[in-house]
């Protein structure tokens, strides 16, 4: 198999067609975006090596053709009810500067989130915004010389990408200082796993802990940010040979709904035999059956400002990265009360 026809079944990068074109990734971003600065030989040269790798003729057409008012939202869980209440206000936003937002998502699988934002960029979306993907900074960073890029809930220094994440130490310090000053010494953390946000959530659980003197009751239990994850989680602390916690500071809202049937399954209540913490209050925080104390990331903010930087970014061609922390706060509610 010729080098040419592996590029082409490999589905080539802008790294390959660099490479090929002997230029610079930035280059060939320009190009792709039609940038009048390229001299006529470079921009025949990226030009071809892109034909010859198979690379999106779409996308390079893209800027030739002019904008097209469309934005790609890749979403990495539609099940955690979290990232669409995001999704609502990206597409208001969208919608009141005439722009359409296209949804696509992997299901939490790097791979499938990987063809997934490649499928947008072939519909040559003006720029794209990734909800927590869980892909390599690698592809973040093609996505960003490809198209205009905001990335939410998960960190990046990346240079060409706008950055919104919610403060998660805050986050957790408030939840854990909240539960101390219920009188609970015995508070335990389900975490969540490699998700973005999840190993701070965790630092700062242990650190608070340990500014306030309960070093010796930490607990934590593997989870994830779904119902099962909290679940599994919930059952290693219930079932192990620790004494049993009083309280739970869980790693999102969805791990606790699975925590709750946990607690219950094992004849407990909640609050009466433990208290429980969430994270995002979420709309299922929020039901009047559940009433889940939980930590508020502004989601609402964060879909509104990630619209406005990407479209502050294709109408005036911004290329300097911003990054905002958004502060979160703590809403208390029935699963939280001080111990027996």
């Amino acid at each position: 198999m010729s080098e040419s026809t592996r590029k082409k079944r490999e589905r080539a990068t802008i790294i390959d067609v660099a490479g090929r074109a002997n230029v610079s990734k930035s280059l060939v971003s320009l190009v792709i975006r039609g940038a009048p600065n390229v001299s006529e030989e470079r921009r025949r040269a990226v030009l071809r090596a892109a034909q010859e790798l198979g690379y999106k003729p779409n996308r390079l057409a893209q800027g030739l053709r002019g904008r097209t008012h469309s934005i790609g939202v890749l979403l990495s869980d539609p099940h955690n009810p979290f990232f669409p209440e995001i999704v609502d206000d990206i597409q208001d936003e969208a919608e009141a500067f005439r722009y359409r937002a296209l949804l696509a998502t992997g299901h939490r699988d790097p791979q499938r989130e990987t063809r997934a934002v490649h499928d947008l960029l072939e519909r040559r979306m003006d720029g794209i915004i990734l909800l927590s993907p869980q892909f390599s900074n690698r592809v973040i960073r093609d996505v960003a010389l490809s198209t205009p890029t905001v990335l939410v809930g998960r960190r990046t220094r990346e240079p060409l990408v706008d950055n919104i994440v919610n403060d998660d130490y805050a986050g957790a310090t408030l939840a854990v200082e909240h539960l101390a000053e219920l009188g609970h010494r015995r508070i335990a953390h389900i975490t969540g796993g490699s998700y973005a946000g999840a190993g701070i959530r965790r630092r700062a659980y242990e650190l608070t802990m340990r500014r306030l003197g309960l070093e010796r009751h930490i607990q934590i239990a593997t989870g994830e940010f779904t119902d099962e994850g909290g679940y599994l989680g919930a059952q290693r602390l219930l079932g192990g040979h620790e004494e049993r916690p009083t309280a739970i500071l869980v790693a999102n809202d969805l791990s606790a709904m699975g925590v709750l049937t946990a607690v219950r399954e094992a004849g407990l209540s909640v609050p009466g035999d433990i208290s429980l913490v969430g994270y995002d209050n979420t709309y299922l925080a929020q039901l009047s059956n559940i009433s889940l104390t939980s930590i508020d990331q502004p989601r609402h903010e964060m879909g509104v400002l990630a619209a406005r930087l990407l479209l502050e970014r294709i109408m005036t061609e911004r290329t300097e990265p911003r990054r905002e922390v958004l502060r979160p706060k703590l809403v208390q509610r029935s699963t939280s009360a001080p111990p027996r």
